[in-house]
């Protein structure tokens, strides 16, 4: 089961963490759309430092504006950028997940 669905707005979390993260700096804080949900896969963050990565986490497809990541975009407004990121870095856009 997952916590979110296609269509959900959801916020990366502005959260620091020490270490290996896969979730890219710039798209903190960010808000974006869930596009499609990729699966469920063991942690890229635990596997780095020798774990297990248990429990699988599941994976998203997320959307974003580039205006809304790019400070001064000047492309076409309807510029996408797309990543994938783990459950554990979204939230709810407005609140915790």
């Amino acid at each position: 089961m997952t916590a979110f669905e296609p269509g959900d707005r959801v916020r990366v979390r502005a959260a620091e963490k020490p270490g290996h993260v896969r979730t890219p700096g710039y798209l903190k804080g960010k808000e974006g759309r869930i596009d499609s949900v990729l699966g469920t896969f063991r942690s890229p963050e635990d596997l780095a430092y020798g774990l297990s990565g248990e429990p699988e986490r599941p994976l998203y497809k997320v959307e974003f504006l580039q205006t809304e990541v790019w400070d001064g975009y000047q492309g076409p407004a309807s510029d996408r950028l797309y990543a994938d990121l783990y459950e554990q870095w979204l939230e709810r856009e407005g609140g915790a997940s």
